[in-house]
């Protein structure tokens, strides 16, 4: 196992803390007047998807998790696992829906999603940041509403629940950003 200290910190590094698989989210290098240099920073566990504040003293060593990221399609949900194809090899593999988290609201059948593997095990998958769906169900919009004027909810075709404005209708597709869960706009 490669070894890092917090000199090598960079925004998605991964390492290895009390024995979970942590990726570095934010760092912040910080010296304060009296004492030794520190690292202060945001790490995200793969396993849980809990954002967790740790502060780290300069020099200190951990071990780097090799993590592969690559494509996969999501071909259908069968009991509670969700089916996944390797597009080159069409090797097909069975994940659990934690694997998703909370971008699951979002997964469509076909859609490429990226597989995070760590040692041969699937750690995690997500879905596009960008994911442009069908609104399936919200309230008509009423004459007078603007553009500006505010928002409503509206179902989309997976069941996820975003706000939109009020000129967005039964039928119509939108552009979503899953990371955030906000509405981007109104596809043609």
């Amino acid at each position: 196992m490669p070894k890092i200290d917090t000199a090598d910190f960079k925004n998605g590094v991964s390492i290895i803390l009390d024995g979970e698989i942590y990726t570095i989210v934010w760092f912040q290098h910080h010296k304060p007047g009296k004492g030794g240099a520190v690292m202060r920073t945001k790490l995200k566990n793969l396993r849980t998807g809990a954002v967790i504040d740790r502060t780290f003293n300069a020099g200190e060593r951990f071990e780097q998790a090799i993590l592969e990221r690559y494509p996969m399609q999501y071909l259908y949900k069968q009991d509670d696992e969700y089916v996944l194809m390797h597009p080159e090899t069409y090797e097909q593999v069975s994940v659990s829906g934690s694997t998703f988290g909370e971008s699951i609201k979002y997964l469509k059948d076909g859609m490429e999603v990226n597989v995070i593997e760590y040692n041969g095990k699937i750690l995690g998958a997500e879905v596009p940041f960008f994911v442009e769906l069908t609104v399936t169900d919200t309230e008509p919009g009423v004459r007078g509403d603007t553009a500006a004027g505010g928002s409503k909810p509206a179902t989309l075709e997976t069941g996820a629940v975003i706000n939109v404005p009020f000129f967005v209708n039964i039928g119509d597709r939108v552009k979503v950003d899953t990371r955030t869960d906000t509405y981007l706009e109104r596809v043609k």
